[in-house]
């Protein structure tokens, strides 16, 4: 007799930088989400999706939760929480060496109230990083809190206790149908993956306060004869003085950044890429609507 299909959302919850996208990618085993480490990185939520055994587990990547301040700040939050109570498992990354911060305490508050129900297990993320008995003290304050389901000890990065997470996930989601197709990794658009691969090279490569004030737009996507992939993207800023940081000293910045993407699209897609970057000035984006959608985010959100 044939197991059954099992297929479910996942809902990786946490402070910003605790570890979610990297997670995300080591489950999926291929990079859809944006790893960088600056805080907020993460905008919209993507969806990857990974098959273990007949179980198919669809992780959705929300954004950090922290304190909002503007508009974008309360937009992320929000779609952090949406994608909490909408799952069937969410999954709560605490860094082991921060232990409960302010932040922690604050979402191990709000859980009870924004979950509906579903399982919540609790994922200490960067155990390497700590001596075993502090890992101990940690677990039991944690679960003194909140009644998880289930502990795990994990390092998201180095790949230690995620096979032991995935396969409890895999027995954990409801029976049915498969969502996706078996060879899908993520169901956000390609071109925003494409945005989201720019946005993180551009991050990267600046160290001001600009990248939150900064988003990327894949503009056309163009599929060429030879199998090619002719991909124009818009970086918009704030402000004259921004455009001049993107582009750098004779456009290096520029250029290092499109060279770095179009070396990562290319490996993603499999195929050749023609990555084609422009800076604009636009300084009312935080405040405009569409850019909002554009990232998978509902701009009412914002509202205070």
């Amino acid at each position: 007799m044939t197991e059954a299909t099992r297929a479910g959302f996942i809902a990786l919850i946490g402070e910003p930088n605790a570890g979610k996208s990297t997670l995300l990618n080591r489950m999926v085993g291929a990079k859809v989400s944006i790893v960088t480490h600056k805080v907020q990185t993460t905008r919209a939520r993507i969806r990857g999706v990974a098959m273990e055994g007949q179980a198919q587990l669809i992780f959705v990547d929300t954004p950090g939760l922290f304190k909002p301040r503007r508009r974008l700040d309360r937009a992320m939050v929000a779609a952090a929480w949406s994608g909490a109570s909408d799952a069937d498992i969410v999954v709560l990354l605490v860094e082991a060496h921060r232990g409960i911060t302010e932040g922690v305490g604050a979402i191990l508050d709000g859980l009870a109230e924004r979950t509906t129900g579903a399982p919540v297990v609790l994922a200490i993320n960067k155990i390497d990083r700590v001596k075993s008995d502090a890992l101990l003290g940690l677990t039991k304050e944690l679960n003194d809190r909140f009644a998880f389901q289930e502990t795990f000890m994990i390092s998201a990065e180095k790949g230690h206790g995620v096979d032991a997470l995935r396969g409890w996930l895999a027995g954990q989601v409801p029976e049915g149908p498969w969502l996706y197709p078996e060879d899908q990794l993520a169901d956000a658009p390609m071109r925003q993956i494409a945005a989201e691969i720019t946005r993180e090279k551009l991050t990267l490569r600046l160290h001001q306060e600009l990248p939150y004030q900064m988003t990327v737009e894949t503009e056309k996507w163009e599929e060429q004869k030879d199998g090619s992939a002719r991909i124009e993207q818009l970086i918009y800023v704030i402000r004259d003085g921004h455009k001049g940081i993107v582009l750098g000293n004779k456009g290096e910045t520029i250029k290092a950044v499109g060279k770095a993407a179009r070396e990562e699209l290319v490996e993603f897609l499999g195929r050749k890429v023609h990555l084609f970057l422009q800076v604009k000035v636009r300084p009312g984006w935080l405040e405009d609507s569409e850019r909002y959608s554009e990232m998978g985010l509902d701009f009412k959100d914002g509202n205070v």
